[in-house]
């Protein structure tokens, strides 16, 4: 929701809007007591809404007054500016410029973010055969493209969500523990048996359905979320493909890859979606103020699958908290990012160092709230745990990896983490940026290395704890 004076240029949005209803401007305007000029007005980003615009657009549609933010544009407006920073280019825009282009002409700009992807993908290519060029930078190719695509639909799809909330209904998964009741349902409805395969972990495979022998291989060793969680995928694959498939055709995904990487993605939403129905899990998430480990405990699942569930929960008319969530390695390599928030991380270059997501891997399995401001103002509360099983042998490496969990700090109040914070301290609350390559912070004293679009002043009588002044342009 925007604050107070803030306007809302949301053109784009009620056109997508009107457009899957069916509706014309005329009759919306109709609808909404305007003329179609001054509609046509608001859909060209030329007028703001009003708030009185904004609720009656919120009734007729059945929306939340967030899906006329402005997040989108945020994010659009980062990744150009740090695609404009790289030297290819000989100048970078002012953010004026940056934000009417993304306001004027948002797929124009999706187009270009894919091109430079796209040239990236290339340069990795030929940086692999041995050519002389740029350093490759990570994250590009049919993977970030199956992540806009997931982004743009919100992290909700709406028929693969009703068809899990039906069958958990109908087979009452409540009655017994996720992983039995599961396997019950293969058995019963399949004939398929589930064995443990300890060779599977060895193979770096977690599961394996053979349906000739009606035999579905498991690894050993896992906890029981995690082999619910597989259980729930196979049924989704074999009972509910067609469903899987209709949001992938509708993508707009260009490379087989992406599409089998999005056939993926619909296969794990549809197992979070079985194991934590939308609306049991929504009204489980009020009562307990989103008390991550009390819905661990009630539902049966882990950490990383609550996180991620609540950053779904954008079902129109009854939506949830708008979450973002961040999964990342030691490194800081971004390996699942959702946001239903304005709040976007680097898509080109590291992550912020003063991110409590670093102080995870300091101590493992405990959890990290903190408070932060992003460089557009706004301020977010979030909590951050390591996820990961314990080693079988002194030979085994396990993979460790931090859990981000963010939203607005308007709905700290709704959040048990906010209980003994004072979110009227403004000390309380760490300046963070979207990496050091995008940041405009010119007094930070944790950067790595400069902006994009900043000169460089190191020849002033005096020495920071960075060796330079970053320069307006």
């Amino acid at each position: 929701m925007a604050t107070a004076g803030e306007k809302i240029f949301a053109g784009s949005r009620i056109r997508d809007l009107r457009a899957r209803n069916g509706q014309s401007q005329q009759g919306l305007a109709t609808a909404l007591g305007l003329s179609a000029s001054y509609l046509n007005q608001i859909e060209n980003d030329q007028r703001p809404l009003t708030p009185g615009i904004l609720l009656k657009l919120c009734t007729l549609f059945g929306v939340e007054p967030t899906w006329f933010s402005d997040s989108g544009d945020i994010q659009r407006m980062q990744v150009l500016r740090e695609i404009l920073g790289d030297p290819l280019f000989s100048a970078m825009p002012s953010p004026r410029q940056v934000q009417e282009a993304v306001r004027g002409a948002p797929w124009l700009c999706d187009q270009f973010v894919a091109l430079y992807r796209a040239f990236r993908a290339l340069q990795e290519e030929r940086g692999q055969a041995g050519a002389a060029t740029p350093a490759p930078q990570p994250g590009t190719g049919s993977y970030d493209a199956v992540g806009d695509w997931v982004q743009a639909e919100r992290n909700y799809f709406d028929e693969i969500d009703r068809a899990a909330e039906g069958l958990y209904e109908s087979t009452r998964l409540d009655e017994g523990g996720p992983a039995e009741m599961l396997g019950r349902y293969l058995r019963d409805r399949h004939d398929i048996r589930i064995v443990t395969d300890a060779a599977l972990d060895s193979q770096g495979v977690m599961w394996r359905l053979d349906r000739r022998a009606r035999r579905l291989a498991v690894t050993g060793g896992v906890p029981p979320e995690s082999t619910a969680f597989w259980l729930a995928q196979v049924i989704g694959r074999l009972d509910y493909g067609q469903v899987l498939a209709r949001p992938v055709r509708r993508s707009g995904l260009g490379s087989a890859d992406a599409r089998a990487l999005a056939t993926v993605g619909m296969s794990n939403y549809f197992a979070g979606a079985l194991l934590l129905p939308y609306e049991r899990f929504r009204r489980a998430a009020r009562q307990t103020r989103h008390d991550l480990d009390l819905l661990q405990r009630q539902f049966g699942v882990s950490f990383e699958q609550v996180c991620h569930r609540l950053s779904t929960m954008q079902r129109p008319g009854a939506e949830g908290i708008p979450f973002y969530f961040i999964k990342t390695d030691i490194a800081g390599n971004v390996l699942k990012s959702y946001s239903a928030t304005r709040f976007s991380r680097a898509r080109f270059g590291g992550l912020c160092a003063q991110w409590n997501v670093f102080e995870c891997f300091s101590a493992p399995g405990k959890l990290h709230v903190q408070m932060s401001r992003t460089t557009d103002d706004a301020v977010y509360i979030s909590v951050a745990r390591t996820v990961g099983h314990s080693p079988v042998s002194y030979f085994d490496r396990p993979r460790l990896v931090a859990i981000v969990l963010g939203c607005a700090v308007s709905h700290a109040p709704e959040l048990v983490y906010s209980a003994g914070l004072d979110l009227r301290d403004d000390r309380m609350v760490i300046p963070i940026g979207p990496g050091c390559r995008a940041c405009i912070r010119t007094d930070c004293r944790h950067r790595a290395i400069p902006a994009t679009g900043f000169g460089i002043d190191a020849g002033s009588e005096e020495r920071g704890v960075v060796p330079y002044h970053m320069v307006v342009p």
